[in-house]
């Protein structure tokens, strides 16, 4: 994968197969620096999967044998001088279950991959599994970008599905008028 938004999308959509309902995708930036945090309620990892999130060869995934999404996501990031940590807490242990994915990249550095369509993303991803309340929230200097896919609903009534076709259209216009507003194009490849 080349963009980070690609990653983004991995990351929850393993949340979203972990049996998330609620999942918050966080972006940061400041001249230096980005970071982008994925947190869900889903059932979350043993202690046993969490060490070994980082191997190459280790997936939960019936449909492969390799999971290299995490394990190239900790390179990129490292390469810049960033870092990825995963915390997790399985359903077995706590009433308050799920994992927290953060990474952290130097924006400024040789090796950093770029942000990539995040809008396209998130509207993917609310197509893909429209009954989640996924929260997004993409923060800069001067501003930040937000949705809130329980406060569309709250909107909207709950006869009608956000992965309606002219509900997505509406959601990627409302995303690139803010990022508009704020001066920052919301594609950057």
């Amino acid at each position: 994968m080349d963009e980070l938004s690609l990653y983004v999308l991995d990351i929850t959509m393993n949340s979203v197969r972990a049996g998330a309902t609620k999942i918050t995708i966080t972006l940061r930036e400041d001249g230096e620096w980005l970071w982008f945090t994925v947190e869900d309620n889903g059932c979350g990892m043993t202690e046993e999967q969490l060490k070994k999130l980082t191997d190459p060869f280790f997936t939960t995934r019936k449909t492969r044998k390799v999971g290299l999404g995490i394990p190239f996501l900790k390179m990129l990031a490292e390469m810049t001088g960033g870092y990825v940590r995963v915390t997790s807490v399985h359903e077995s242990v706590s009433a308050d279950h799920g994992t927290k994915t953060e990474a952290k990249f130097g924006k400024n550095h040789i090796d950093f991959i770029p942000l990539g369509d995040i809008v396209e993303t998130v509207k993917t991803l609310i197509q893909g599994a429209p009954e989640i309340d996924f929260t997004f929230e993409h923060a800069f200097d001067n501003g930040k970008v937000e949705l809130s896919c329980a406060a569309l609903r709250e909107m909207l009534g709950e006869g009608i599905p956000l992965s309606e076709p002219d509900i997505l259209q509406w959601i990627g216009q409302y995303l690139h008028e803010q990022y508009d507003e704020l001066g920052h194009p919301a594609e950057r490849l």
